[in-house]
């Protein structure tokens, strides 16, 4: 089986375009649909159903799916550990972070990475954490770091590099601004602009709130902190921002009893083996910390 042809059908299974396919794997439209077109070939079946312009996988596209994933992750597993034997740090690092990190944890470690290894060539991705898990889980990205899930499931494993505590906000003029410690209860007549449904942040948010999770409004949500950070700042709700990001356009709301804090680290594939560079990585961003 070509290893051309799968990478091919991958790009076309995940992106559900043979145009971004395309894009991703840097070769023309045509050529994408010629190694599709010899694929389907040699199995001797269809892969994709085009309907349209949507491109759905067919049941044997679905079987061929996690099939060579597993191939592609065991062959660039392959090739990674003959290249450790080298000793050398270059190559291509695929990483992935989200906003947040990427503007206040990491310029630092990349430009002592990117100073120290200038023969690696950085694929960095921004995104949100969780779909950052995703993509390390299924073999798309070497390393992510990013807000660490509450619960680390296999495939992946986590290394902490930062605790990253979490105040309760609303803006200067709010009526909660300035208040004594209080109950949790009193977020409940005000609207909260919180992150996303299925974030890692939101959750934590939400379990420190006990007993009233399901009883506050959210008024907006958004997976941006700094937009969470300017809609509390204007007065439109209360919000929860990492510590570091709080200054004189907000006050902290003191709740009794509730402590929020969020981890901040690596995740990796536990079954994948590092490359030199992502190792080298792994160590500026832990001397950073």
């Amino acid at each position: 089986m070509d290893i051309a042809a799968l990478q091919a059908f991958l790009a076309v299974a995940e992106t559900s375009s043979f145009s971004r396919a395309a894009e991703r794997i840097f070769l023309t439209q045509p050529a994408i649909s010629k190694r599709i077109a010899a694929l389907e070939a040699s199995l001797g079946t269809r892969l994709f159903d085009r309907i349209g312009r949507t491109i759905q996988l067919t049941p044997a596209g679905q079987a061929l799916l996690t099939r060579s994933r597993a191939i592609l992750r065991e062959l660039d597993d392959v090739k990674r550990s003959i290249a450790n034997l080298a000793g050398a740090i270059t190559g291509e690092l695929s990483l992935a972070t989200s906003h947040h990190i990427g503007l206040h944890r990491l310029p630092g470690p990349l430009k002592q990475f990117h100073e120290t290894y200038p023969g690696v060539r950085l694929d960095l991705r921004f995104m949100d954490s969780e779909k950052a898990c995703r993509a390390v889980a299924h073999g798309e990205i070497e390393l992510a770091i990013v807000t660490l899930p509450p619960v680390i499931d296999a495939p992946l494993q986590a290394i902490k590099i930062w605790d990253d505590p979490l105040d309760i906000v609303v803006g200067r003029t709010h009526p909660l601004a300035g208040t004594t410690p209080a109950s949790p209860k009193v977020l409940l007549d005000y609207p909260a602009i919180l992150p996303g449904p299925g974030t890692y942040t939101r959750e934590i948010i939400l379990k420190a709130l006990g007993p009233w999770r399901d009883k506050i409004t959210v008024g907006m949500a958004t997976n941006y902190l700094e937009v969470l950070k300017m809609l509390a700042a204007i007065g439109l709700g209360w919000s929860a921002l990492p510590r570091t990001m709080i200054d004189e356009s907000l006050s902290v709301v003191q709740i009794r009893k509730m402590k929020l804090v969020r981890s901040l680290g690596i995740v990796t594939h536990a079954a994948r083996t590092l490359s030199n560079a992502a190792q080298a990585m792994i160590e500026a961003v832990q001397k950073s910390a």
